[in-house]
């Protein structure tokens, strides 16, 4: 949260809340120690000497930022910034700082609690690993995590979702839950075997796009939309390709292949806006074969 990335309103506000006009603060000093930030932290917990912005928040004012901050380290890793991912999850560590400092001022929990329930859940998860376990091949081992997963569960005394779709977050992004919902509708047999079957259903469900499209009922195409990305999500799923991370990148390649067509007008003293769709659809073929002919090099 504290970094340049951070909107110029927030970080403005931020300044203005934790100054100390009163006397100079003794310095701090970065270290490669995590006390220092759950030190850092406290400290802009502390009434009286913090920080008002960090002392109004609460787990729900927090949470968007660490949405936030996550989707900044994706980001990074899809940019292939190493530097960038470096910040990116420093920025993601504060956040566990930050909801771990929050419990422990309600005396729910502390950072040490956080640390020592993720240690205890991969040594019990990896018996493989920290036992004597069988489970060598990735397919076993996801198999044994989900099963001990479950007895988990089971000795905390909560209630096992029924379903075989059951456990899915609502609030995932929509494309990574399409993912994990076919993914466990294919567990119980509920799937194509054949990626072109899928590749089948997608037409099918363009072929009710243009219905729709005739019919000009918006709300029903709109549905019909849906249904389409959907089996795009299970057509990637068949191809074991990560549909969030494959749109990420087409989305950076969009970017990337758009500002080429706006460096070839600004040559020709025009922006897009003055320019005809025909135009810039040739400026983009010529991005699309000046890039095929690099990667060829």
């Amino acid at each position: 949260m504290y970094r340049r990335g951070r909107s110029p309103a927030l970080l403005r506000s931020q300044q203005r809340f934790c100054q100390t006009p009163s006397s100079r603060p003794t310095p701090v000093k970065p270290s490669r120690d995590i006390a220092r930030l759950i030190e850092i932290m406290g400290a802009l917990r502390t009434p009286g000497s913090g920080c008002p912005w960090d002392l109004e928040q609460d787990f729900r004012s927090v949470a968007p930022y660490t949405l936030e901050e996550a989707y900044e380290v994706a980001d990074a890793i899809a940019r292939d910034d190493l530097a960038g991912l470096k910040d990116e999850l420093g920025d993601l560590l504060l956040q566990v700082a930050f909801h771990a400092r929050m419990a422990e001022e309600q005396g729910a929990f502390d950072f040490g609690d956080v640390v020592e329930a993720v240690t205890t859940k991969l040594i019990r998860r990896h018996p493989h690993v920290f036992a004597d376990a069988d489970g060598k091949t990735a397919k076993a081992v996801e198999g044994l995590w989900a099963r001990i997963k479950a007895e988990e569960s089971a000795e905390r005394g909560e209630e096992v979702p029924k379903g075989a779709l059951a456990g899915v977050p609502v609030a995932l992004p929509a494309l990574t839950r399409a993912l994990k919902l076919q993914d466990k509708a294919g567990r119980v047999g509920f799937d194509w075997k054949d990626p072109r079957a899928v590749l089948a259903k997608i037409r099918e469900e363009a072929d009710e796009i243009e219905a729709e499209l005739d019919r000009g009922e918006k709300g029903r195409m709109a549905a019909e939309v849906g249904d389409l990305l959907f089996a795009v999500v299970n057509l990637a799923r068949h191809l074991d390709a990560d549909p969030e991370g494959i749109l990420r990148d087409t989305n950076i390649k969009f970017e990337r292949r758009f500002a080429s067509i706006e460096r070839a007008l600004a040559a020709r003293g025009k922006a897009p806006k003055d320019a005809s769709l025909t135009e810039m659809d040739k400026l983009w073929d010529e991005a699309k074969e000046a890039e095929k002919s690099q990667s060829n090099r």
